[in-house]
């Protein structure tokens, strides 16, 4: 091949190359590039340690002005509960690697996997995405349990992070906010008892109930307000916790995956023995005993 002939084809493939590569800038958007982009460096990293259980906590802000405004019942209100639970349900329904949530008053505890790699595990995304879920999802399904009530304004949450590196650290969490329930209730329930019952005030009832312990508090409510404290509600006593099962539901022979509310006692072993996937970081098992009659929630993203 003459000279002329090798500068001809080098020719001829850059100008190939050129348009090729103009055919790309015209395919795709270049990122963008200003002079502000320094911003991006004053984030800081937030990852979650690696294979600890992450625990994220919601509690509600300002909420005695917020049960007060909407008149909510004294004690309880089982409205009110459920309608936590419901909103909690959303979250586990939008997040798969929640595998475990518990609530009691006005507070929510989510359980994510230690295996997690949801966004990345930072904390920030974690935390802001829940706090978000629960909170439109509490207003969003206010008119579901309270038809009667107009939400007057919109309630609010704060939320914490916090790491838990063993199975054991995970269970004794659990263990002191199932606990933490039972003291308030019982305290809740003895204080409304002597005022709706017995008509006294509530710096009245706040003297009688100081400085007393759990069976004073049992003996108080049982000879005064004729209340037996072991027949109150279990979701009043022992909270709330969502699991997740992998059920049939009739006509379709297809497995459903649901997310089920217990009232249960979760300090004991019985709950983890009957639900070890949970700490195996397994796939739920199949539940072929399910009651069709119990509440539940369904997952439509599996």
């Amino acid at each position: 091949m003459s000279l002329f002939a090798k500068k001809c084809k080098s020719l001829f493939d850059r100008t190939r190359i050129l348009c090729i590569d103009i055919k790309k800038q015209k395919s795709y958007k270049p990122m963008a590039k200003s002079k502000y982009e320094y911003v991006r460096t004053f984030e800081f990293e937030d990852k979650c340690l690696q294979n600890c259980w992450i625990v994220v906590r919601l509690d509600g802000r300002s909420f005695h002005r917020f049960t007060d405004s909407h008149k909510f019942e004294k004690p309880n209100d089982k409205r009110a509960l459920e309608l936590m639970n419901r909103s909690a349900a959303t979250v586990m329904e939008e997040l798969q690697d929640v595998s475990l949530a518990y609530g009691q008053s006005d507070e929510y505890s989510f359980i994510l996997r230690k295996d997690t790699d949801v966004y990345n595990r930072r904390q920030s995304k974690i935390m802001s995405a829940i706090n978000s879920i629960f909170s439109a999802s509490y207003v969003y399904y206010w008119s579901t349990y309270f038809e009667d009530k107009k939400l007057l304004y919109p309630p609010s949450f704060d939320a914490r992070i916090v790491l838990y590196p063993t199975d054991q650290n995970l269970r004794d969490y659990l263990c002191w906010r199932q606990a933490d329930t039972h003291i308030n209730n019982l305290y809740n329930t003895a204080f409304w008892g002597l005022i709706l019952k017995k008509g006294l005030s509530n710096n009245e009832a706040e003297k009688i109930l100081s400085g007393t312990i759990s069976s004073e508090k049992n003996e108080i409510l049982f000879k005064e307000c004729g209340t037996n404290y072991n027949n109150e509600l279990p979701i009043y006593r022992k909270g709330t916790v969502l699991v997740r099962k992998t059920v049939y539901i009739p006509p379709s022979k297809s497995k459903k995956n649901i997310i089920c509310p217990l009232h249960v006692d979760i300090i004991g072993d019985s709950f983890w023995l009957e639900h070890d996937e949970i700490l195996s970081l397994k796939n739920p098992k199949v539940n072929k005993d399910f009651n069709l009659d119990s509440i539940f929630y369904s997952v439509k993203r599996s």
